[in-house]
């Protein structure tokens, strides 16, 4: 590890073993990326910013929330860098260090998605959606359009539950212990 790595290169280095200074801007992330139009720093400008230290204007932009984590900026980058790694774990970081988002709804639904699968052991739309109106504070912003579609049976309005939902809950409650150690 260079002794110019930055404090944050080091967390991420911890938390899932990526090297994000061997970046050299090739830039070839941001012009694979589909949701780069949205973001307001370029995933290679987030890369960028981490060799600068700017963790506090990286942990706030909608940037890492947008980040679709389809993985074309990492299977770009001639250097084998994990980018969609690095967004989850400024993510992460993000909510560990309790940073207000820039992408207030994205979180919002970032955490109704986990808390789903946490509880479901798997992706349920009524679920998704009824903890993401909870917590966005959105609750009959769009109701019409969710009843047509219940109705289209688009979405079931009962969700479906994993048989061992108690081993998905462990696997959390380990990933968790894993990343505060």
């Amino acid at each position: 590890m260079p002794d110019s790595v930055t404090t944050i290169e080091k967390e991420i280095g911890k938390r899932i073993g990526e090297k994000p200074w061997l970046c050299y801007q090739c830039k070839k992330c941001t012009a694979g990326c589909p949701v780069s139009f949205a973001m307001d720093l370029m995933p290679h400008e987030i890369m960028n910013l981490l060799r600068w230290s700017a963790s506090d204007r990286i942990l706030a932009s909608s940037t890492i929330w947008l980040c679709a984590s389809c993985e074309t900026c990492s299977v770009r980058c001639p250097n084998g860098i994990d980018i969609a790694g690095v967004m989850d774990a400024l993510r992460s970081i993000s909510i560990d260090k309790h940073y207000r988002p820039g992408e207030p709804l994205v979180t919002a639904f970032h955490r109704s998605f986990l808390a789903g699968i946490m509880g479901a052991g798997r992706t349920n739309e009524p679920v998704l959606i009824g903890i993401y109106k909870i917590l966005s504070g959105r609750l009959l912003d769009d109701i019409g359009l969710g009843v047509k579609m219940i109705l289209k049976r688009k979405i079931k309005p009962v969700p479906r539950f994993v048989k061992d939902r108690a081993a998905i809950r462990r696997i959390f409650r380990e990933a968790k212990a894993r990343r505060t150690k």
